[in-house]
């Protein structure tokens, strides 16, 4: 007899020949028993996992003689002219090469008249997606209401081009992909059918790189049985295909562990050297790196890690955590995607592994954290020591020893803190002038502080001390005329917009209540109202004469600056405001 591959050979005839698909089975097998057939059935699912086989089972099963029966006998004839394909009352139709209008209406003619020989008339339109939306809206009526002997069965991989009013009208099937371990399963009684000797973990590799198709699963164990000589092993598997192989990357990975980046890229130079190209090799590094990630979170499964877990080596296990090999991941997937835009694929694939070289050297965003806040505990002086009372890690990595650490505490509690401000008997008007945190939340909050020296210290114990006891310091004062220039001055390294409008005000004055200044230009003064509190603060600390002081703001007109000829005032204002010079003009 002619060859015939696998994956006809071994295609389904029963029910229980279906592999992974036990929902679809059981629906199936019940409805026939219970006499309860629709007229119209939609499989969906990925390709290769029995959507087309089902439905010359559910058309064997309808149509057997011994039936409607959920286990057809495979004897009668109709069960082996349907398995031949030459049953009259089967008919299979190809959805992509029958797309039109015209392919549908004959289907609507032939539905006119009964079987020839078997007890249903049987459609199987494979990959029904394919069809035209005017096919679509002329079948409708069709599978809505067909003769009680006609049964349609679709098949399709893209369930999302199939429009709602199809799928509401038939029983929906959705088939799934096909485990590894099943997968694995049923190419072991492949090969014990030819007469090869297979080894497990090729079965496995051919399992895994199937992705969860039978037909897909078939085919390439029928790829890798040609050259395996009767005994097909991972090792040759490898040789032929070009692939890297887990040894080999295991090799670069201990290299990698023990920073030594010389051996990592001279065994990566043998393995490119050999064939395996730099796509195949960035592939292998991440699904090795995958498997690395899953046995660190716990995961000993074999058929989730894609590997047996003797296989991983422990110095790369202990050597790196999970941060790390998180990261070690994301470089070896952001290669694959970077390799095609590179000016050299091999470059890229050597910068990676350098950084694997180094990538214990990587501090995750956790470890950031704990180390900020170790370092916080050991600055207040609490903390930033482990249970034994050693220097906490992040600390002795950074060089400092535990003689450097004491002396950084005892420094630290040598520094005066609020509660010994308290305790010296100062207000706090003047513990807030002292401490220049303490200023900043005092502003923050809405307080004006006055500029003044500190208050000394006192000799005499905390509980006599009063506040009226203490001498009132006045801050420097500046003159009513030079006031805009000092404030200026002021507000120019931090607020320099708030110092180009102080300098285009004019006419300063100080009644005793308030300060009234003049303003104008209207975007200057709206400005100025915004900043009130602010000029406020500053005025305290130049001109306050033990006063609290108000800001007045005059528009007026009568004073308005000479501009150059020509330039616009918001020009002329941007100048200002950045220092800048007018070089030309249009």
């Amino acid at each position: 007899m002619a060859y015939e591959v696998t994956a006809t050979r071994r295609r389904p005839g029963q029910f229980k020949d279906l592999i992974g698909q036990e929902f679809v089975v059981a629906t199936l097998q019940k409805s026939i028993e219970a006499g309860k057939i629709a007229h119209a059935y939609l499989f969906s699912g990925p390709r290769g996992c029995g959507k087309t086989s089902s439905a010359r089972i559910l058309a064997r099963a309808l149509n057997c003689e011994k039936g409607p029966s959920a286990v057809p006998c495979g004897q009668c004839s109709a069960c082996l002219s349907i398995a031949r394909g030459s049953n009259m009352d089967v008919l299979e139709i190809d959805g992509a090469s029958n797309t039109s209008v015209n392919d549908v209406r004959q289907i609507k003619d032939e539905v006119q008249f009964p079987p020839n020989s078997c007890r249903y008339k049987v459609y199987i339109i494979d990959e029904v997606h394919m069809l035209s939306t005017s096919a679509f809206n002329a079948l409708l009526k069709t599978i809505e209401e067909p003769p009680p002997y006609v049964v349609f069965i679709f098949a399709t991989t893209e369930l999302h081009k199939v429009p709602a009013t199809i799928k509401s009208r038939c029983q929906q099937f959705n088939f799934r992909l096909v485990p590894v371990e099943l997968l694995k399963e049923a190419l072991a009684q492949a090969a014990a059918e030819s007469g090869i000797t297979a080894d497990d973990d090729a079965l496995f590799w051919v399992a895994r790189e199937a992705t969860g198709s039978v037909r897909d699963a078939y085919t390439l164990f029928d790829q890798v049985s040609a050259f395996s000589d009767g005994h097909l092993t991972f090792a040759k598997i490898e040789d032929k295909l070009g692939l890297v192989g887990i040894d080999r990357i295991n090799h670069i990975m201990s290299a990698c562990a023990q920073r030594n980046v010389k051996e990592a890229l001279s065994l990566l130079d043998e393995i490119l050297q050999a064939g395996v190209s730099v796509e195949q090799c960035t592939v292998d590094l991440a699904d090795y790196l995958r498997g690395l990630l899953l046995l660190k979170g716990g995961v000993t499964r074999e058929a989730l890690l894609g590997q047996s877990p003797d296989r991983y080596p422990g110095s790369v296990l202990s050597s790196w955590s999970i941060p790390c090999v998180e990261r070690a991941l994301s470089i070896a997937l952001q290669l694959f995607r970077d390799i095609r835009y590179s000016v050299d694929s091999r470059y890229e694939l050597e910068l990676a592994v350098s950084r694997l070289a180094w990538i214990s050297d990587y501090v995750s965003s956790a470890e950031l954290q704990d180390a900020i806040g170790r370092a916080q505990a050991l600055l207040k002086g609490s903390g930033g020591q482990s249970v034994q009372g050693k220097p906490a890690a992040p600390f002795v990595e950074a060089g400092l020893t535990e003689a450097s650490i004491e002396q950084v505490q005892v420094r630290q509690a040598s520094l005066p803190t609020q509660s010994s401000a308290e305790e010296v008997g100062r207000t706090d008007e003047e513990s807030l002038v002292a401490d220049p945190f303490a200023q900043l939340k005092a502003r923050m909050n809405g307080k004006t502080l006055v500029q003044s020296d500190p208050v000394p210290e006192q000799s005499r114990e905390p509980d006599s001390v009063s506040t009226e006891d203490l001498p009132v310091v006045q801050a420097p004062t500046v003159d009513i005329a030079e006031l805009r220039d000092e404030l200026v001055r002021f507000f120019e390294p931090t607020k320099n917009m708030l110092a180009v409008a102080l300098s285009q005000t004019f006419d300063w004055e100080d009644d005793g209540q308030t300060i009234g200044l003049c303003v104008s230009k209207v975007f200057v003064h709206k400005y100025l109202e915004e900043e009130q509190k602010t000029i406020g603060d500053a005025l305290c600390r130049y001109y306050t004469k033990g006063r609290t002081l108000a800001i007045k703001l005059v528009a007026s007109a009568a004073h308005e600056e000479q501009e150059d000829e020509g330039i616009p005032e918001r020009v002329d204002m941007v100048v200002k405001m950045f220092r800048g010079t007018i070089v030309g003009g249009a």
